[in-house]
Parts: structure tokens; sequence; C-alpha cells
């Protein structure tokens, strides 16, 4: 499909193996199916306050995807350019969706599922609420800031500033890795996770209670809480510690 804004203010579409090229082919569409499809570069800003749609099987190698919209979900979907891409979105479901380059994917979304994610984008997840993600694997920077109520389940994430100034954020079974993780979060727990060796000066201002297995290698000026590990590389706490700190730092017994 040829030129701009082919498709518009439509309901109840199903379509099934097709070439969009123009800019804006589907914007307020509501309740379609998008299956076996290919959107190339040209057809940027494809899909826009379009709500109740599914898309399956299908290839993005246009930015500034979804936005606007209510209810979205994606099933085997490759985003080649995930540039300003889910934005305000409420109600999206991932499965199996793989995601490279761009910044600020999933600005300001909410109510966020996902089973099944790669993405090396930069700036993943800011501002976004109610997010629950399993099995993701994320190489990014920057990544869940301001973020409230989010819950990633056997994951690994891989990047410096992880979810700074977030509210509850919990942590299951993960793999972190980049400088200074989870720094001035509130409500912030970890269960059995692990650190690679690069992530310096973690938690630092964080209320913070955590399991961690294995090493890590500095904790620094964490405000209150909980942390437990099997080996600290180092602690530091200096004149910038903010009160109470008395965050209670402890190694795992054998």
């Amino acid at each position: 499909m040829e030129g701009e804004s082919g498709i518009k203010c439509c309901r109840n579409i199903e379509m099934e193996n097709c070439h969009f090229i123009g800019k804006y082919p589907l914007w307020h569409v509501d309740k379609s199916i998008v299956s076996n499809c290919h959107f190339e570069v040209s057809a940027r800003s494809a899909i826009w306050y379009s709500d109740m749609m599914t898309m399956r099987n299908s290839v993005i190698d246009a930015p500034k995807f979804f936005r606007e919209m209510k209810d979205l979900s994606l099933e085997q979907v490759l985003i080649n350019d995930a540039d300003e891409t889910f934005w305000n979105i409420d109600g999206l479901r991932l499965k199996d969706v793989t995601m490279h380059q761009g910044t600020y994917p999933f600005m300001n979304s909410r109510n966020i599922y996902v089973d099944g994610l790669k993405c090396d984008s930069l700036y993943v997840f800011q501002y976004c609420k109610e997010v629950e993600i399993h099995h993701a694997e994320i190489v990014t920077k920057d990544s869940f800031w301001e973020c409230e109520n989010v819950t990633i389940y056997d994951s690994v994430i891989d990047g410096e500033y992880l979810a700074w100034h977030s509210k509850n954020v919990r942590l299951v079974n993960c793999h972190i890795g980049g400088e200074q993780p989870l720094c001035y979060a509130e409500g912030l727990i970890l269960e059995n996770c692990t650190f690679d060796e690069k992530c310096d000066r973690a938690f630092e201002d964080s209320d913070v209670q955590a399991d961690i297995r294995g090493e890590i290698t500095e904790i620094k000026n964490p405000r209150s809480g909980r942390i437990i590990a099997d080996e600290i590389g180092k602690i530091t706490y200096d004149e910038f510690a903010k009160e109470p700190h008395n965050c209670e730092i402890l190694l795992r017994k054998s």
C-alpha cells in the first residue's frame, strides 16, 4: 500500500500479508487484526489512536509506531527501529517480541504485560506504571526510570542507571549489569538476583530489601532496608548518605 494515510477511521478490519510503504497508514482504526504484514522504513508513524488491535508475525522497519492507544497486543513481531514506539499505551501485551535501535520506547505507557522480549533500544520503559515482565533480555541504559509498580521475573537487564527514581520495583530471579543500578528508589525489592561485576555504587539513596546471590561489587549509601549477599566487594557509607542511613547489610552465612 503506497500513499499517505491509506486507511483511516475504520473498524473491524483484518489485514493479512500486506505490504505498507506510505506514512500514517492506520490511524483511528479500532478492533483490527494485522497478520504477516511488513511495514517499510517509509511507513513511519503508522499506527496511532487505534484501540483494540492485535498484531502477529509481522515486521516493522519504521520508527514512531503505536501511540495513544488502548488494548494493543503483539505476538512474534520484529521491530527493527523502535525509536519513540509504544508511547502512551494503556493495556499493552507483548509475546516473543524483538526490538532494535531507537530511543524511549514505552514512554508513559501503563498496564503492560510482557512474556518474551529481546531489546537493545535505549531508555526503555520510562515513566511507566503497572508493568509485569517475564523472560526478557534488555541491553540498554536509563531503563525503568521514574516507574511505578513494576515486577520483572527471570530476566537479564544490562545497562547503567537502572530504575533510578522508581517506586515499587520488584526483581525476581534476574541478572543485573551496568554501573550504578537501582539508585534513588522507593520500595525496591530484589529476590534471588545476581549482579555483574560492573555494578558499582548500587542502591544509593534507595529504600531496599535485597536477596543477592553471588557477589556484588559495591553497595553505596542505601537509605534504609536490608541487603544480604554471598559476597560484597565494598560497602561505602560517606557524609553524603541520606537519613535514616540505617540499612542493614549482611553476608549470607554458609
